[in-house]
């Protein structure tokens, strides 16, 4: 299955997420053979990272962004279980400190780029500024719709540079969403993840939508893609991400650099 094409939003197309299915599997099941699957992709995933860490010619950011309980944290924490965090790094980008306020709204995402040889993971990104800032009307629209153009820019350079662009918007029903968040009111163990502002977020859910459609359709790109990720069912979230995730670092046809001088006169004493 190749999943990049199947959830790729095409430059230039329109989006419209109520026609976007997200309880799509791709024809998958929740079985011993997906498991197995993504245990292989898993396992290919962390031989590959260290090959992109040994060779330095690239770095890999992964842009996560969606609704409340759509399961930004959770992909994280299944999709890079097996990478060394030496070489990989999360960033969560929640509302700027007064120093951040101070500059461009691009300022803090920059100095969090991931390394060329790394991974760079965005829990939310610099696309607040044209979703949380436009729905609540935090800035007047001639300064939130200049964004759009900005941002294709700022993502351009990071490309230009080295910088690998993954951009996954997780996409999830609002029955789901109502379930998730009764499930955090019943479960103990999910009673930290409460939140006031979750439940009062939701009743923005059509403006937020029409945000995404805008953000996605106006800001994919052929070298900085987005995705829309069915994330209704969680593990079929965690195959399509890490699926895409291996084939665009395997197309970068990475090699172990040569050693530095000559390997067959070393001997130990």
């Amino acid at each position: 299955m190749d999943f990049a094409r199947r959830y790729r939003v095409r430059p230039g197309s329109c989006v419209e997420l109520s026609g976007a299915n997200a309880d799509d599997m791709a024809g998958y099941s929740k079985d011993h053979k997906t498991e197995r699957q993504l245990k292989q992709v898993l396992s290919r995933l962390d031989e590959i990272q260290r090959l992109l860490y040994a060779e330095k010619k690239h770095a890999l950011l992964i842009v996560l962004q969606g609704l409340d309980t759509s399961g930004k944290d959770g992909t994280i924490r299944h999709v890079m279980s097996g990478v060394s965090p030496e070489g990989c790094q999360v960033s969560a980008f929640k509302a700027p400190t007064e120093e951040e306020r101070a500059h461009d709204f691009l300022w803090r995402v920059h100095k969090a780029a991931p390394r060329l040889g790394d991974i760079g993971i965005f829990n939310r990104s610099h696309y607040e500024d044209v979703l949380v800032v436009r729905v609540h009307n935090l800035v007047p629209k001639d300064v939130w719709s200049r964004r759009y153009d900005e941002i294709n820019q700022f993502e351009k350079f990071l490309t230009e540079n080295g910088t690998v662009i993954l951009k996954f918007y997780l996409h999830i029903s609002k029955k789901e969403q109502k379930k998730r968040l009764e499930s955090r009111i019943h479960d103990a163990s999910k009673n930290w993840k409460l939140s006031a502002d979750d439940f009062k977020e939701r009743t923005y859910w059509n403006q937020y939508q029409a945000a995404y459609e805008d953000a996605l359709a106006k800001c994919s790109t052929e070298r900085c893609p987005w995705f829309i990720i069915p994330a209704n069912h969680k593990w079929f979230r965690n195959l399509a991400v890490s699926q895409i995730v291996l084939k665009t670092l395997e197309s970068l046809n990475m090699k172990y650099p040569l050693p530095a001088g000559n390997i067959e006169k070393l001997r130990l004493k």
